[in-house]
This record gives structure tokens, C-alpha cells and sequence, in this order.
């Protein structure tokens, strides 16, 4: 399996980095909020990439200006305090653009050295905030939703976009899944247990691929991720 990690770094970039059976160091840089691009709509993207919209669930507190979150939900930039502002929980955020980046951080520092875990997405996004975490931020994204822990079911899809991160059984069915004509270490793949994202101990299997891409999402997977590949098709 490669391993995969993500630097603690600012200015909106974050990059996965695996190390090939080889032991060369391949790394897969995304550009996140500083671009701009995610926005703060409630557009919501599903797996097979149709649009459909929630209703607005996000307050705001008087005075102080902090956004808090409502019934679950928040805007998708912002800096959240963990216990507060918002609940621990696991947080999705669909149909977003070039541009969007979340962190989840063990202090308010804004020392790269406080970040826990951090991402750069497109498309849809899933991350748990552990109740020992003290901030979530999140720049350029759509609005956040909690969502149930756990297994929950769903219509699980058989096709994806190659970009997003998707929940196993509720989002796509589990089984083998194809990607054809992907350009040279541009389409990256994830087989994750969590939301977590903390590095290899999230990360159940990845890869960097270029050409077709084939991977078998297992049903004791909790999350499939995907980045920067062509479209996912379901082939047995």
C-alpha cells in the first residue's frame, strides 16, 4: 500500500504524497481557497454529478459577528470553534469548485504545526471533527451538513465523478470500478475507514494512476476518495 500523508501548510495548498513500491516519492499538489471558486451556496452534487438544493440552515450570532452553526449546518468559510460553534460530529459538503480547503486544527495558533488533518476539494467532501479538536476551518467551500455516523443506508450509485469523496453504500455501491484515459500522475484514488483524513492511519489503500484505473471498493470500506481521474464506472 502507498503511503500517503498531507504537510502542515498555509496559503490554501495541501498535498498528498505516496510513496511507490519503488520508494520515489510521487507528490500530487492541489491549489485550495486562495483561487476561490467554492462559494458559499447550497448547491448539493450528488455521486452521479445531478444538482439539487437544501434549504439554508445556518444562523449567524448577534454582535460578535461568528458564524454558528444551526441545526447542524454552517457556511462553508469560516473558522469554527470545536464544543461551540459547532458539535463533533462528521460534516459533508457537496458541489464544490476549484478553491475550496478545511482544516481541523488542535489549537487557534495558526501555526501549520496545530493542524490535525486538512484537505483541498472538488466536489464532494466528508470529515469528521473529533471532539478533542479545538478548530475547524473552512475556506471557499459550499455550506457544511452534519450527517449521521455509521453505516447509514442510501441509493448507492454505481457511477462517479473523478472528483469527490463519497461514503460506501449510501453515496456508490461497493465493487470494481474502472477509470479509462487518465492523464500521467494527474488521477489519484483513496480507500479510506474513516473521515478522519490523518494520514496512512485513515488510508486503507491509494494509488497514483495514469492510463486505466481499476479498484475494488470493498463493503467494509467507509469512504472512496478521488481526485483529479476521469469518471468511475462500476464493471462487476
Amino acid at each position: 500500500m502507498s503511503q500517503h500523508s498531507q504537510p502542515k501548510q498555509r496559503n490554501w495548498f495541501a498535498r498528498h504524497k505516496l510513496l511507490t513500491a519503488a520508494g520515489a516519492l510521487v507528490v500530487v499538489v492541489g491549489i485550495g481557497g486562495a483561487l476561490g471558486g467554492g462559494g458559499d451556496d447550497d448547491g448539493k452534487t450528488s455521486a452521479a454529478g445531478s444538482t439539487e438544493k437544501k434549504e439554508k440552515g445556518t444562523g449567524q450570532e448577534s454582535g460578535g459577528g461568528k458564524e454558528k452553526a444551526a441545526k447542524g449546518a454552517l457556511k462553508g468559510s469560516g473558522t469554527y470553534q470545536v464544543g461551540s460553534d459547532i458539535e463533533p460530529g462528521t460534516y459533508r459538503s457537496l458541489g464544490n469548485k476549484l478553491g475550496c480547503y478545511w482544516e481541523r486544527a488542535k489549537d487557534s495558533s495558526g501555526d501549520p504545526d496545530a493542524i490535525l488533518a486538512n484537505d483541498n476539494v472538488i466536489g464532494a467532501s466528508y470529515v469528521t471533527v473529533k471532539a478533542e479538536d479545538k478548530i475547524f476551518k473552512t475556506q471557499g467551500c459550499k455550506g457544511w451538513e452534519r450527517v449521521a455516523e455509521g453505516r447509514a443506508a442510501g441509493s448507492p450509485k454505481t457511477e462517479m465523478p473523478g472528483n469527490g469523496m463519497y461514503k460506501v453504500g449510501a453515496d456508490i455501491a461497493p465493487g470494481t470500478y474502472k477509470s479509462v484515459g487518465n492523464k500521467q500522475d494527474g488521477c489519484y484514488w483513496e480507500r479510506a475507514k474513516d473521515a478522519l483524513h490523518e494520514s496512512a492511519d485513515s488510508i486503507l489503500a491509494n494509488e497514483n494512476v495514469t492510463g486505466n484505473a481499476v479498484v475494488t471498493i470493498a463493503p467494509g470500506d467507509a469512504y472512496f476518495k478521488t481526485n483529479g481521474c476521469s469518471d468511475w464506472k462500476k464493471t462487476g
